[in-house]
């Protein structure tokens, strides 16, 4: 007989109630038998963010800044291009963090060699060598800091100057401690000497001599020391 409609439905001991899942039966937003309500972790955000450095950074010493776009930076990176936005403000805050990276390896580099070194000149001879083979070990972060100008990037010009400035300023101190003949100008030699080794990296090709070699030779020749150039 149907029911009586004014009469509720009362469920049976051991039936679910109307609404109820049956036993064994997943409900409204939970796993099916099997599966887990963890989700599967992606890549950490540190991770991409380096990714991404790695990308900006391989990108902006090939292509050069302007050349390089977000979206082939996105690309080379594994990402979408609007998932950067998520580790970087702008493409200018990109290259600031890419250039901070880079000064910071080559400053790092110099000032370990510089502090195993006893006199004035072997200092400054280890300062070069140690600049010098950052730039030409293929690294893309030391790249950047010598193909990309602070003045390709007008908002943050100011702020990569300061970190330009900043590295530069140790080869100021270390030429200011050489004994130097009165009147010598050492400003002069000092920018001569960076610039060389600066320069190189546009001409240098692996297999002859080595950066270590080639940074020695530049300090002889400014220094009129032509028996240093003989060391490997």
């Amino acid at each position: 007989m149907p029911g009586n409609p004014l009469r509720p439905n009362v469920a049976h001991p051991g039936q679910p109630s109307p609404g109820q899942p049956s036993p064994g039966q997943p409900g409204p937003g939970q796993p099916s038998p099997g599966q887990s309500n963890a989700r599967q972790p992606g890549p950490r955000p540190a991770n991409r963010r380096q990714d991404l450095l790695d990308a900006a950074a391989r990108l902006f010493a090939r292509q050069g800044f302007h050349a390089a776009s977000m979206r082939d930076i996105a690309r080379a990176a594994g990402m979408l291009p609007g998932s950067l936005y998520y580790h970087v403000a702008s493409k200018d805050a990109l290259l600031l963090a890419v250039y901070a990276e880079g000064v910071r390896r080559i400053a790092e580099r110099v000032d370990a060699a510089v502090a195993s070194a006893a006199t004035p000149w072997a200092r400054l001879e280890a300062a070069c060598v140690a600049h010098g083979e950052t730039l030409l070990d293929g690294g893309d972060y030391a790249q950047v800091v010598i193909r990309v100008r602070p003045e390709d990037c007008a908002a943050m010009e100011a702020r990569l100057t300061a970190l330009r400035d900043a590295h530069e300023d140790r080869f100021k101190a270390l030429v200011a401690a050489l004994d130097l003949p009165e009147g010598a100008d050492r400003q002069a030699l000092r920018l001569m000497l960076l610039g060389a080794l600066n320069w190189s990296q546009t001409w240098y090709r692996p297999g002859g001599d080595s950066p270590a070699a080639i940074a020695r030779r530049f300090l002889a020749l400014l220094a009129c020391r032509p028996d240093a150039e003989t060391q490997p």
